[in-house]
């Protein structure tokens, strides 16, 4: 599976999280002042720059976008991907900035999600993940909740390796039943029968 990282800027001074050496990376708008922090050079750099502080590089591809338009710049860079072949994508310095920003960015996830992709959102204290019917396994990760939330209106789930299990339950999006598990074990099981969910790792 193609890797691509998206850098967003809604990151601290401290966000030092780096993607692997193969991947393909694609900085959005002021995402690129992450990567300048971070010694790293994008394959493009896109959007409509209206929050991009300092020059605009010379030596990577330049997508520019007009400031007035239905996309985000992270949308736009997750369609990028999407088109190039890329499924594997995480979006990185896309959690604790705007609140708006953050919802739109986990409904990029969504749109990922249906066209063939997988996501999540890198944050400096979140992690986020947003899927579909099957069962999925999510290694023990230290100091770390463990929230599971319906995206769509009901999700039949079940949970193991919690410290709250469940069977063959259903979620609601009208009621946060499932926020501030912890993984107990090495590892949850989580099989999603029906309906699509968000997964949220946040440390404690």
């Amino acid at each position: 599976m193609k890797s691509c990282w998206i850098y967003c800027g809604a990151t601290t001074d401290s966000f030092n999280i780096k993607p692997p050496s193969d991947s393909f990376v694609i900085a959005a708008d002021n995402g690129y002042s992450v990567l300048k922090r971070l010694e790293l050079s994008p394959n493009i750099l896109l959007g409509d720059f209206d929050s991009l502080t300092g020059t605009i590089p010379d030596k990577c591809e330049i997508i520019t976008a007009p400031s007035e338009k239905d996309d985000t710049d992270t949308m736009l860079a997750a369609k990028t991907a999407l088109s190039r072949g890329y499924t594997d994508i995480t979006i990185a310095a896309s959690i604790g900035g705007r609140l708006d920003h953050t919802f739109a960015n986990i409904q990029t996830l969504a749109y990922i999600n249906s066209n063939g992709g997988t996501g999540k959102l890198l944050g400096e204290n979140d992690i986020v993940y947003f899927l579909n019917k099957g069962t999925h396994i999510f290694p023990k990760l230290d100091n770390m909740y463990f929230s599971v939330f319906s995206y769509t209106e009901t999700a039949e789930i079940s949970l193991s390796g919690t410290k709250y299990p469940l069977n063959n339950y259903f979620l609601t999006n009208k009621f946060p039943l499932g926020v501030s598990n912890e993984i107990i074990e090495n590892e949850a099981e989580l099989t999603l029968n029906n309906g699509q969910v968000i997964v949220i790792f946040s440390k404690m």
